[in-house]
């Protein structure tokens, strides 16, 4: 999309607390004594982003030790999920953690596929004996361990041996989602990303439980697929980027090796192919997809709405056709983005014909029709979403429509741009990023309910949020982070955790707590002064 349209209570329990009150001379006959503090290192099952559904805290902590297994049941998939938990553990602890499916205690991930959990959520339990996470599918059991991680100390995120006592409270969590789509996108299209640099931001996405990653494939600046029936889209098409650079694409095999680390990490990859707007790449690679025959020059820019297919033309199809079969093919997940924002050089008669035409070959192909909330103007097909991206203020007109599509039976996937946009500005200040949308800070972008946000559009149409992240401005992995970190676990928590834990006052000192693990990640983040970021 273009860039200028676009709980529960903490109880912290110390162990023989009272014995070494006593043992220092604390209270006087008659006194209370005052209440201990909490054990150096544990961190309070509440102290988690997302906010879980449920917790009940209480019990002794189980402490991660040298003799620690991680203990698996006997599927490949659930043994996969121990050995990553047990290769993010092993750096920092200096413990060997071994796999395996015998023994009791330690450390134990639990498949119970009759256990109600649903695709995603899970239970973690943990005491003096060990911790153990049930699940009644592997997603689940991947979540879990995500939680696992944010209750030992941030240093556990570090690649060389620390010293801690790696601590986990004693309780019980209990959690699954409020939605099953909660999405982030990255823009590959404006800058160029590496595979290990998308690799880097799908690790970040599943630490809070984001599960889909849309891939912002194609634009005006740059075509970034290799497609084989048409060549030159990834070798001219993707030759250059915003401001004259090099650009880049993606060969077959390394969108495989994309779509492979995402699944690892139970995010699925929703590729997007922009049109019939934002294809002035591949109007310059092909002259005979332009009306009038004559491919223009590759563009370097930032302006948007100039560049359309010729809805007329047959060839169109036939592309289209090309592209998202070889692309259909490539994806395992069940969506395929067909953009259709901001498409001001395409008469609205032959936007609808587009879409009409388009769409249908999307399902010849398996997948499910995503489009950006413009494809309600047109005819959204059975079973497809809408992805808003409107402000607050956007025209009663136009949300209207929106909220029609979704009555009619039209999903929605809310990601409002003065809200979840990553790349906007936090403040007038801040160097990177855009503010068509306006200065969006961290309260901001967290405090909104998805399931009330777009007047007269059902909470039931509602399938999930994603933080679009345009990179207009964005060249390096720690541009991506700066403009994600801190906002992006925010809209993960509105995604995942039930409406009624949300809250900005309690929010902001679990999100302050995430500081040092991204520190130990490093992971550059903006320290928003609305954050009490810990000191020292």
């Amino acid at each position: 999309m273009g860039w200028n349209d676009r709980t529960t209570p903490r109880v912290a329990r110390v162990l023989g607390a009272l014995l070494l009150v006593a043992a220092a001379g604390a209270f006087s006959a008659g006194a209370a004594p005052a209440p201990a503090p909490p054990e150096a290192g544990l961190v309070p099952l509440d102290r988690v982003v997302p906010a879980p559904a449920s917790v009940t805290p209480g019990g002794v902590p189980y402490r991660v030790t040298r003799a620690t297994a991680v203990r698996v049941d006997g599927s490949a998939e659930v043994r996969g999920i121990g050995a990553y938990l047990a290769g993010v553990l092993r750096p920092s602890t200096g413990y060997p953690l071994p796999v395996t499916d015998r023994g009791s205690g330690g450390i134990r991930l639990h498949l119970d596929e009759g256990g109600g959990y649903g695709a995603e959520g899970y239970r973690l339990r943990s005491g003096p004996s060990g911790v153990v996470i049930t699940a009644s599918a592997p997603a689940g059991l991947f979540h879990g361990v995500q939680t696992l991680r944010q209750l030992l100390p941030a240093a556990v995120e570090k690649k060389t041996v620390q010293r801690g006592s790696w601590q986990i409270a004693g309780g019980t969590v209990e959690d699954h989602p409020r939605y099953a789509y909660r999405g982030a996108m990255l823009d590959v299209s404006r800058h160029f990303f590496t595979v290990a640099q998308v690799e880097r931001y799908i690790d970040q996405l599943a630490l809070y439980k984001i599960n889909e990653l849309h891939l912002h494939l194609s634009d005006d600046q740059g075509w970034r697929i290799a497609i084989d029936s048409w060549p030159r889209l990834a070798g001219y098409g993707g030759g250059t980027e915003v401001g004259g650079g090099q650009g880049g694409s993606y060969t077959r095999a390394d969108y495989r090796r994309i779509v492979s680390h995402a699944a690892s990490r139970y995010v699925e990859v929703v590729p997007e192919i922009d049109m019939p707007g934002h294809t002035n790449a591949a109007l310059a690679s092909y002259a005979r997809l332009n009306c009038d025959g004559v491919a223009p020059p590759r563009y370097t820019g930032t302006e948007v709405g100039f560049s359309s297919l010729c809805v007329s033309k047959d060839v169109t199809y036939t592309f289209v056709d090309d592209v998202v079969r070889e692309l259909a093919a490539l994806t395992p997940g069940r969506y395929l983005h067909i953009g259709g924002d901001e498409a001001h050089s395409t008469s609205h008669a032959d936007y609808v014909t587009f879409m009409d035409r388009v769409q249908p070959i999307v399902a010849r192909y398996g997948k499910k029709v995503i489009g950006w909330h413009q494809l309600t103007g047109a005819r959204p097909a059975e079973g497809a979403l809408a992805q808003y991206w409107g402000l607050d203020g956007t025209g009663a007109a136009e949300k209207e429509q929106v909220a029609r599509a979704a009555r009619n039976g039209t999903g929605l996937i809310l990601s409002p741009a003065d809200r979840v946009y990553l790349d906007m500005k936090y403040t007038k200040d801040t160097g990177l990023g855009l503010s068509w949308a306006g200065l969006v800070e961290v309260r901001r972008s967290y405090d909104w309910d998805p399931g009330a946000y777009l007047p007269g559009a059902p909470a039931s149409a509602v399938k999930g949020v994603e933080a679009p992240l345009w990179s207009e401005t964005l060249k390096t992995s720690a541009d991506i982070e700066y403009m994600a970190f801190p906002r992006l676990p925010g809209v993960a928590e509105l995604g995942w955790s039930p409406a009624a834990t949300h809250d900005w006052s309690t929010y902001r000192v679990r999100l302050a707590a995430q500081g040092p693990r991204w520190d130990a990640l490093g992971i550059r983040y903006y320290r928003s002064p609305q954050v009490p970021w810990p000191t020292g």
